[in-house]
């Protein structure tokens, strides 16, 4: 950052100019490559194996009638289909986006699975907003923010998307 000769000539950010005053510079930006650096090399997959997690754990809650705290919620929007039958699917559908994502296999097609449950999710604010809302638009349920949460799980797809046909992080 700051006498890196292969960085192309731009103009420092206010966080650059401060840290060229400090004594112990040259330190600092040493530590700052080296995090950097680590971060890009592990961060997505860390970040792949954490939402399979989310996903897997999530799915399996489902599996247990009344152990899924969202299971009410998916009851009362999907009402048109046999909540019997749905949760199961469902639960099924997110571990396997999970052990899709743990294990970085199939990634495209864990991440259309990803993508076409998406919007389900998003059915509570429409269908069920007492639901969602306690002063709408900003007051948010708890299950309003475990929708709103979501909106962090699709930008990880989105990023770990941009992978598929050999994008990465470079540091």
């Amino acid at each position: 950052m700051l006498d890196n000769p292969v960085i192309t000539p731009r103009k420092l950010t206010l966080e650059e100019r401060v840290l060229r005053r400090l004594p112990f510079a040259q330190v600092i930006d040493r530590a700052d490559q080296r995090i950097t650096q680590w971060m890009a090399r592990y961060g997505l997959t860390m970040m792949r194996v954490a939402l399979g997690v989310i996903f897997f754990w999530f799915g399996a809650l489902k599996l247990v009638p009344g152990l899924s705290p969202a299971e009410d919620l998916v009851r009362n929007t999907i009402f048109f289909i046999d909540p019997n039958l749905f949760q199961p699917v469902l639960a099924v559908w997110e571990m396997a986006i999970g052990l899709g994502l743990i294990t970085g296999l199939f990634m495209r097609l864990t991440l259309l699975l990803l993508f076409l449950q998406m919007p389900g999710t998003a059915l509570p604010i429409f269908i069920t907003p007492e639901a969602v809302f306690t002063h709408f638009p900003f007051g948010l349920t708890i299950a309003g923010q475990y929708i709103v949460k979501n909106l962090a799980l699709i930008t990880s797809a989105i990023v770990l998307g941009s992978t598929v046909r050999g994008g990465r992080i470079v540091a």
